[in-house]
C-alpha cells in the first residue's frame, strides 16, 4: 500500500484566499554596523581631506598650480577598498507560511510567522582604476561600483510564532516536523523575495550611491575643485552583464530547497 502524503504551501488568507501578498516591509533606520561602516569612510575621507589641502598647498606655493582631482579620486579610491565592504543598509522583513500535508483523507496545516534581517553589502574591494572615470571637459567624476549583494536572513529565533489546528495526524504521526521542516524551507525563500523587491532594493542602492560619493565630494571639496561625483552600479551600465561577485549558482540552490 502506497501511503498518500503531500504538503502544500497555502496562500496567505488559507486555500481559498486572496492572491499571496507579501507582509510590509519593516526597515531598520538604525544599526550600529550601518553607521558604524558610514563613520569608518568619513573618517577615512577626512584624512584624505587633511592630507589633500595640505599637499594643495605646498604645490600652489611652489609651482602656482592647484591639486590634481585624479589625484585625489585616486586616494579616495585606495581608502574605499581598505574598507573592503560597505553595508550601506540593513532591513527586517516577516515572512508568514501556512503549510497543509494530506494523509489518508485527513489534513494537518501549521502556520509560521518568522522575522529576519538582511544586510546589502557592496565589495569596495572589487573597485578597480578603471571604476573611477575623470572627466575635465564636465568637472564630473564617474564612479562605478560593483552590483549590491545580500547576506541570507538573520532569523530572530525569539520572535518566531507557529500555530497548528491540533489534528489527529500532528497527534500521531511525524506531520508535525515535516510542516516545521516546509515553513523554514518556504519562510527563508519569502525573506529573500522581500529583500530582492523593486522598493527595497532602490533604497539600499541610494545609500550606497551616498555613501560612495560622499567619499569622493569632500576631498575635492577641501582642495577647491568644483566637481559633480557620479556612483553608479555596473548593472545600470550594462544591464546584461552578470556580477561575478554573486554566488549566482548557490543562490539557485537555496531557491530549489
Amino acid at each position: 500500500m502506497v501511503e498518500d502524503s503531500r504538503i502544500e504551501i497555502d496562500p496567505p488568507g488559507g486555500p481559498n484566499g486572496p492572491p499571496p501578498r507579501e507582509p510590509p516591509v519593516i526597515m531598520i533606520r538604525q544599526g550600529s554596523g550601518k553607521w558604524f561602516a558610514l563613520g569608518c569612510l568619513l573618517a577615512f575621507a577626512l584624512i584624505v581631506t587633511v592630507f589633500v589641502v595640505g599637499v594643495g598647498s605646498i604645490t600652489r606655493s611652489i609651482f602656482g598650480g592647484g591639486p590634481d582631482p585624479e589625484t585625489i579620486a585616486s586616494s579616495s579610491l585606495e581608502g574605499l577598498r581598505e574598507q573592503n565592504v560597505l553595508i550601506p543598509f540593513e532591513a527586517r522583513f516577516v515572512a508568514v507560511i501556512t503549510s497543509t500535508q494530506r494523509r489518508f483523507g485527513l489534513s494537518a496545516r501549521k502556520t509560521l510567522i518568522m522575522p529576519g534581517n538582511v544586510r546589502y553589502e557592496l565589495d569596495l574591494s572589487a573597485l578597480g582604476d578603471d571604476d573611477v572615470d575623470w572627466d575635465a571637459s564636465t568637472n564630473t567624476l564617474t564612479v562605478t561600483m560593483p552590483d549590491l549583494t545580500i547576506s541570507d536572513p538573520d532569523i530572530d529565533i525569539d520572535a518566531i510564532r507557529e500555530y497548528d489546528d491540533g489534528g489527529i495526524l500532528i497527534a500521531v504521526t511525524d506531520a508535525e516536523e515535516a510542516l516545521d521542516a516546509a515553513n523554514r524551507a518556504e519562510g527563508q525563500r519569502s525573506l529573500m523575495r522581500q529583500a530582492r523587491a523593486g522598493p527595497t532594493m532602490r533604497l539600499a542602492q541610494d545609500a550606497a550611491r551616498r555613501a560612495v560619493e560622499n567619499n569622493f565630494e569632500l576631498p575635492l571639496r577641501a582642495a577647491g575643485i568644483d566637481a559633480t561625483v557620479r556612483a553608479q552600479f555596473r548593472n545600470e551600465v550594462n544591464p546584461n552583464q552578470m556580477d561575478r561577485s554573486r554566488d549566482v549558482l548557490g543562490e539557485m540552490r537555496r531557491e530549489q530547497q
